[in-house]
């Protein structure tokens, strides 16, 4: 039997259409949501992504603060744009790119990011609220991953999930997100430490590969039956191909998939949910703006 293909690029689009609605009511209301965005640098993998999240933001009507820095530019000019973005109540989301140009301090800049505004979900701040189970936002790709499960119909709750990964971006929030309460999933995190690893991996309901290794999960290490989210995405060298490369997941799809009752193609899976995640984010950042109540 053929496994079900979780398309993140179909669903995506379907999500927009709702949050397309969301950032009309908002705009009504005289609130209309607005993300800034940093870039610094000339980073090309950087800069495609940014480029297709401004695309998607303006396809759902969030308005764009694009802000494209040299990578000659100073920790405190940095921080002076995040300060000044920080104080503009027309603004509702900022994200800086990561990584930052060699001598740049990113922990201070995600650390000076207002909580309020940190629709990425890396601030201290939110992360606590995501550890205490009372979310401000969601972090962007974990949400992805989970938002691709719910609908698509494929159960959580009791299931033993195995993220192979404990990145601050994925696997970590993203078994804190797996264990809350409402979804209730058995979590394990494994990591270059982790012994007997596939022996693990074989007893996952649900394996999540998060390892930035290109096609290293192998069909072996998979039990019959299992879904499998693909987080990774990775160029390998492709003489065939016109660019020279070709991207592929930290999955070997070709034996993994065999295998499975569900699976995440790679590219087109995970990805953009990252980024409908994001402008989800900046529409609830906009929402709270606001609501008084709001955290």
């Amino acid at each position: 039997m053929e496994p079900r293909i979780l398309s993140g690029k179909v669903l995506s689009g379907e999500i927009e259409q709702e949050l397309r609605r969301d950032a009309a009511a908002l705009t009504a209301g005289g609130t209309p949501p607005c993300l800034a965005v940093i870039l610094l640098g000339d980073n090309p993998a950087s800069h495609t992504y940014v480029r297709n999240k401004i695309k998607a933001a303006e396809r759902v009507g969030i308005a764009s603060r694009d802000r494209f820095m040299p990578a000659t530019t100073s920790q405190a000019e940095l921080e002076a744009e995040i300060s000044a973005l920080n104080a503009d109540p027309a603004v509702h989301g900022i994200l800086c790119q990561m990584p930052l140009p060699e001598g740049l301090n990113a922990e201070r800049v995600t650390r000076l990011i207002d909580p309020a505004k940190d629709v990425d979900c890396f601030h201290p701040f939110n992360v606590g609220l995501l550890a205490m189970g009372i979310p401000r936002f969601y972090p962007c790709t974990p949400a992805g991953v989970l938002e691709l499960m719910s609908r698509n119909g494929i159960e959580v709750s009791g299931q033993h999930v195995v993220i192979l990964g404990r990145s601050n971006i994925t696997g970590r929030p993203l078994s804190l997100l797996l264990s809350h309460k409402g979804t209730d999933a058995t979590v394990t995190v494994c990591h270059s430490r982790t012994r007997e690893l596939a022996t693990l991996t074989r007893q996952a309901d649900i394996l999540v590969a998060a390892t930035g290794i290109p096609q290293w999960v192998t069909g072996e290490m998979v039990k019959e039956g299992a879904v499998v989210i693909d987080v990774g995405i990775n160029r390998i060298d492709d003489a065939s191909r016109k660019q020279g490369y070709r991207l592929v997941g930290d999955v070997d799809y070709a034996t993994v998939a065999p295998k499975t009752t569900a699976i995440t193609p790679v590219p087109g899976g995970v990805g953009p949910m990252t980024i409908t995640m994001l402008l989800r984010n900046t529409i609830q950042a906009a929402r709270m703006a606001g609501d008084s109540s709001a955290i």
